[in-house]
């Protein structure tokens, strides 16, 4: 046998599901980086050009990210109803242009428009989909798949130096285009990866207790669970302590993604040179994407919110540490913590609702519990810019984002999983009556 045959036949004995959360985590390494890896490089690119405030240039990611606030839901049931592959496709395609419409702008309406396309576009495209393909493959090890997309997103801020460099070297707008071409190409091929059609349920259980047989819990060799229907899992205290829990951890990450960069740069705050920020940057991502695997291979083993509770008071501390940090070792330190508990929590929350709610509406509730997360996202870099303008540094902003992660690490203890609603005694259908929740837990 040849060394090609080798390998074809090795590929073909690693279920599928471990090359759709592959596709995914590739998914997530183009699709995060203008929109959160390295937005603060793009924002100082354009403060240097025009000169416009903080507020201004740092709100068009509030702006952008009102539109996954908003048709996040319906972008969760297009997901469950068209196929993940199809929301591939149209997304990097949408937002393909609109990096190429960024790099044409030449004031701050088309500045917001042009954002809004691109960020509209991959949010419709990348995270959404990745993960609603990723939890209906992969139900038997769903915190580590899960894990291996949103490291994805870490491997994006590898990337950063070589952004750094392109902006210096040919200047931001050509390398916007660039980019813009290279997800327009990319696009198709992601959606024709993902698109493989899942197997029916006998199989999918057959194939998991072959992939899962190792794993201590027999009941996570099961596919099978029950499904919520969205409007069950809003009546569930899972699903709000979730959805609410990500909600105060992710203000600090929509904060970061705007400010990061600049925080590092400013005289007010670190005072590193533009290289040396995006080292940090770059150590960061190593920290979150080490920790983003090892936080998915935890959550298959130890109870998710204890976890997480733990994970986000380092999430706190970290944001704290870089308030007084003032050089570039205190730097190095702060991108180590805020690596371990930003990334280390992020897959065994997003594990908590597939396993919660089941595999069939899972698009639907994440994107209904992506709501105020997004709205949280979209408010926190206006506010953390407003601070900046009217204070000339971001020590408050940092103190409040901390605070809003002690306060995650509380509730996220009242996320109890919820109990499958019983069957109506006349005709053994799940009647709405029954979706309250257990008061065990996870």
């Amino acid at each position: 046998m040849t060394s090609l045959a080798r390998v074809r036949a090795r590929s073909h004995r690693i279920y599928y599901g471990w090359w759709i959360s592959l596709t995914g985590g590739l998914n997530m390494t183009i699709s995060s980086l203008l929109t959160f890896q390295a937005a603060s490089v793009l924002f100082k690119a354009i403060e240097q050009e025009y000169g416009w405030s903080r507020t201004a240039i740092a709100g068009v990611a509030s702006f952008g990210r009102f539109g996954g606030a908003l048709f996040g839901p319906l972008e969760g049931w297009l997901s469950d109803k068209f196929g993940p592959a199809k929301m591939v496709l149209y997304g990097f395609t949408i937002g393909g242009i609109g990096l190429i419409a960024i790099a044409a702008i030449q004031n701050i309406p088309t500045y917001y428009i042009a954002y809004f396309i691109m960020s509209f576009g991959f949010s419709v495209g990348g995270f959404t989909p990745s993960m609603t393909a990723v939890n209906a493959w992969m139900p038997h090890r769903r915190p580590t798949a899960m894990s291996i997309v949103l490291a994805g997103s870490s491997i994006g801020g590898f990337l950063v130096v070589v952004l750094v460099w392109s902006f210096d070297e040919f200047g931001w707008r050509q390398t916007l285009v660039a980019f813009g071409i290279i997800t327009i190409a990319v696009g198709p091929i992601l959606s024709k990866l993902i698109a493989r059609k899942l197997p029916d349920p006998a199989a999918m259980d057959r194939l998991i207790r072959i992939t899962g047989r190792k794993r201590r819990k027999p009941e996570q060799v099961s596919g099978r669970s029950h499904d919520f229907t969205a409007k069950e899992a809003l009546r569930t205290r899972g699903f709000w302590s979730i959805s609410l829990t990500h909600t105060l951890l992710n203000l600090s990450v929509g904060a970061m993604s705007a400010h990061l960069f600049l925080q590092l740069t400013d005289e007010s705050g670190v005072g590193l040179s533009d290289e040396a920020a995006s080292t940090i940057v770059v150590i960061f991502t190593i920290s979150a994407f080490t920790f983003q695997l090892l936080g998915g291979a935890a959550g298959e083993r130890f109870e998710k919110r204890q976890l997480i509770s733990m994970l986000a008071l380092i999430q706190g501390g970290s944001l704290l540490f870089l308030a007084f940090a003032a050089n570039y070792w205190q730097a190095v330190i702060f991108a180590f913590f805020w690596g371990l508990g930003f990334s280390g929590r992020t897959p065994v929350l997003h594990s908590m609702r597939g396993e919660y709610f089941g595999r069939k509406h899972y698009g639907t509730i994440l994107g209904m519990s992506a709501f105020p997360m997004a709205m949280g996202m979209m408010l926190s870099p206006v506010l953390v810019g407003l601070v900046y303008d009217t204070q000339g540094k971001y020590d408050n902003a940092l103190f409040f984002l901390a605070g809003a992660c002690v306060a995650a690490s509380v509730l996220i203890q009242f996320a109890a999983r919820p109990k499958p609603p019983a069957p109506t005694p006349r005709t053994g259908v799940v009647g709405p009556r029954s979706s309250t929740i257990a008061s065990s837990g996870s």
